[in-house]
């Protein structure tokens, strides 16, 4: 079993920053890819970024390409999620995720594990 904690939400002014956690707990998830997803109200949960076992390739939906970047430390069982230059739009319960089978990193179905989500609000 993975259990994933995400923490990091809250309140912040668009331009201002955010870092989003994903802390593991039960087993390591060293050999997992991880993603992040986010879901606004009303709307389909979306991908946002992703991150392979090793660390070493990173996937990015077009719309935080360039202000948002995911890391792992796997010593620590913990992902982040660094979000720069934050606007309204960004605003959204974000949740980590995890799966160790092959997969589209983009699509939730893909994923074995969820966190609870952490609510990031953006004010204008």
């Amino acid at each position: 079993q993975v259990q994933l904690e995400e923490s990091g939400g809250g309140v912040v002014q668009a331009g201002g920053s955010l870092r989003l956690s994903c802390a593991a707990s039960g087993r390591t998830f060293g050999s997992y890819a991880v993603g992040w997803f986010r879901q606004a109200p009303g709307k389909e949960r979306e991908f946002v970024a992703a991150i392979n076992w090793s660390g070493g390739t990173t996937y990015y939906a077009d719309s935080v390409k360039g202000r948002f970047t995911i890391s792992r430390d796997n010593a620590k069982n913990t992902v982040y999620l660094q979000m720069n230059s934050l606007k309204p739009e960004d605003t959204a319960v974000y949740y980590c995720a995890a799966r160790r089978n092959s997969g589209s990193y983009y699509y939730t179905d893909s994923y074995d594990y969820w966190g609870q989500g952490t609510q990031v609000t953006v004010s204008s």
